[in-house]
């Protein structure tokens, strides 16, 4: 063996201890590159997320020359070339030199930045076994080519990547199953005590106001029961929030159904074809939830109207109200608990939340969602 063979060994023993021990994507994907940078002739790289459509997303990067990080990587995020030109055909399958590169290119033309004599790169697809998630690109300053011995130690570190990608997202989908499974459990629970308690106290003042003779004791029954049932009212929001009964028969439906649970009448429009991952479908629906109760609670109407566009890239999502309004609170620039998760769920999927609203005009909310 020799003392390159060795060196190859422990770089990639090393990687892949950091892959097993590491849990986040984004500081596993850096540090193993950033790993193999510094134990190669490799200069520089950068990993590309492809998703379903062809789009491609920067995900990481380490020790980028000046003209490719400049201005938060604008030229790699941008435009097209030909590595990912290839992925998208399903004509790359293994570690290759790359020709030329139009995002490297397009640095260089427009003089941001030293390149640092970057003007190449390799490329390797990431994925484990039929399942592809993106590319690796590599590079160093004055190459064109790499050997094939420096190509297959790529292929070795992609696919160890490939591989610790994978067990990420298999456990990311562990856990999310675990906390649908707690969700649902919770719904039961409440369902099945909370809410049927909640029920016999409301049957219990029902009785009591038509057993009472004191007019007094009648509205205070009345009140018990009328309390009670804004209580109910809450509980079954609350489980539907913990357990979306309907979504399964598709996104509307069960916006239209919560809409009936709290007794608003919704005008639903749609445009495009509603076909997103389950992610942003329930990300929509907790949203919808949210401005509903918000609606219930503040506009003192009981209509809304749902607008929903569909592009190829996004979706967007508007409800509008005709009640009271509000204003903001410019200075303290404080947003409600019920807006506030709005924006945090939106922002969660790298989206974004805005509002419209004036007294005695309504709100109008404002949801674009990628996908």
């Amino acid at each position: 063996m020799t003392i390159n063979d060795q060196s190859n060994i422990t770089i990639l023993k090393e990687i892949a201890e950091l892959l097993n021990e590491e849990t986040d994507m984004i500081p596993m994907l850096k540090g193993a590159l950033s790993k193999f940078l510094n134990g190669t002739n490799f200069e520089t790289g950068w990993i590309f997320f492809i998703n379903d459509k062809g789009k491609a997303e920067l995900i990481a990067h380490e020790h980028l020359p000046e003209a490719l990080s400049y201005n938060d990587c604008q030229h790699l995020r941008k435009g097209g070339c030909w590595c990912v030109s290839r992925y998208r055909n399903n004509e790359l399958k293994k570690a290759t030199n790359i020709i030329e590169c139009q995002r490297i290119e397009a640095a260089i033309e427009e003089n941001i930045g030293d390149h640092a004599g970057i003007t190449h790169h390799a490329t390797v697809p990431l994925q484990s076994g039929e399942e592809r998630f993106g590319i690796l690109n590599v590079a160093s300053a004055h190459t064109v080519s790499f050997s094939d011995e420096e190509l297959e130690l790529l292929e070795s570190v992609a696919f160890q990547m490939g591989s610790a990608i994978k067990r990420i997202y298999l456990t990311k989908q562990e856990q999310e199953i675990a906390l649908v499974q707690e969700r649902n459990r919770l719904a039961r629970d409440l369902h099945d005590s909370v809410n049927q308690l909640l029920f016999s106290v409301t049957l219990t003042a029902r009785a009591g106001i038509e057993m009472s003779e004191q007019q007094e004791l009648k509205e205070t029954f009345k009140e018990i029961q009328q309390l009670t049932q804004s209580a109910l009212t809450e509980m079954r929001a609350l489980i539907w929030q913990l357990r979306p009964k309907g979504l399964e028969s598709g996104l509307l439906e069960a916006i239209k159904a919560y809409a009936e649970m709290l007794n608003i009448q919704l005008i639903v429009n749609v445009s495009g074809v509603i076909q997103f991952p389950s992610r942003i479908e329930e990300t929509l629906f907790r949203i919808a939830q949210e401005a509903l109760n918000n609606i219930r609670k503040h506009a003192g109407v009981q209509e809304a109207t749902i607008y929903l566009t569909v592009t190829s890239t996004d979706v967007l999502m508007v409800i509008k109200d005709e009640g009271s309004g509000f204003v903001m609170d410019l200075e303290r620039n404080l947003l409600s608990i019920g807006l506030q998760s709005i924006k945090d769920r939106a922002s969660a999927v790298g989206g974004t939340a805005d509002w419209v609203s004036e007294i005695g005009k309504g709100t109008e909310l404002l949801i674009r969602l990628p996908y």
